[in-house]
């Protein structure tokens, strides 16, 4: 089901998301809906509060605007480690519509979280996928890309 995108100021995207506890059916329904949105408003991260759900988990598709779709599901993410060198580009969000940003992110990231029945995951991401994972985990603790303006 495609769900409505909340745009800023709703005050569900400055909420800071519980963990996900129940790693059942209903997780992966949401996890389709999250995906099916994504995918219907062309973008390539959503986050569960872009859908007004205070959950901690987000979905990414970096590549298939270029290719064939490879959906991600995060849940619980947690960053562990990240590069020191900081690189800056201009990101955007669907929930702040037409409003390019720059942002500066670490180079890559590592990162933990749980698969949708619940195993424990870790990879390091580098490029325009630490960008994605790292502009969709803030959602979860209701950072937008305004609040990261690169001087």
């Amino acid at each position: 089901m495609i769900l409505p995108v909340l745009i800023d100021p709703a005050p569900q995207l400055r909420e800071i998301c519980k963990p996900v506890r129940a790693f059942d059916g209903a997780l992966g329904v949401l996890a389709l809906d999250l995906l099916q949105t994504l995918y219907h408003a062309k973008g390539r991260g959503l986050a569960a509060p872009q859908v007004g759900l205070t959950r901690r988990i987000f979905v990414t598709d970096t590549g298939w605007k270029e290719g064939a779709p490879s959906p991600r599901v995060f849940v619980n993410p947690e960053v562990t480690d990240m590069a020191d060198r900081q690189v800056t580009c201009e990101e955007q969000c669907l929930s702040i519509p037409d409003t390019p940003v720059m942002v500066a992110r670490p180079e890559w990231v590592d990162l933990t979280w749980n698969d949708l029945d619940g195993r424990t995951l870790d990879e390091r991401f580098s490029g325009f996928a630490a960008i994605c994972i790292l502009h969709e985990r803030d959602h979860l603790d209701g950072i937008l890309i305004t609040d990261k303006v690169a001087a």
